[in-house]
């Protein structure tokens, strides 16, 4: 069963809407957590100092995919961790001012920018994109 992992800067309840936009996102694509893909959540709950090890545990863990939501810091950390594992940033800072990604065209080869808008209004497009990039689609 492949594996998602999500981390975040900030505890959950303030995504709460963006996890479950994840998840229709999913379902639309056809997966449905705990049927035929488990999610993995990584929560630092605002100690940033926590970001790093918290995606080396996904990094261990052996996800297809990191989702990382909450700002330039959660995308650096897991960009950190991995120089092989397709990371997702949800962000609705600019994402090239915050420096969690080069440029938004080419963001810097296994990232992949989504806005939290999208999410929101559970496009699914965002998420068949990096379905296709990552290790799901092959799982």
């Amino acid at each position: 069963m492949p594996v998602i992992g999500i981390l975040a800067s900030v505890s959950p309840a303030p995504y709460a809407p963006f996890i479950a936009a994840i998840k229709e996102g999913l379902r639309q694509t056809g997966y449905v957590e705990g049927r035929n893909l488990a999610i993995e959540y990584r929560w630092a709950e605002g100690q940033y100092d926590r970001l790093p090890q918290l995606a080396s545990e996904l990094v261990e863990r052996g996800v297809a995919v990191i989702i990382t939501v909450g700002g330039g810091a959660t995308t650096t950390a897991a960009k950190a961790a991995t120089a092989t594992i397709p990371i997702v940033v949800v962000m609705g800072d600019d994402p090239v001012k915050t420096g969690a990604v080069a440029a938004l065209n080419r963001p810097g080869g296994r990232e992949l920018v989504c806005s939290r808008s999208q999410w929101s209004q559970n496009d699914c497009n965002c998420c068949m994109s990096w379905r296709r990039t990552s290790r799901l689609s092959r799982s």
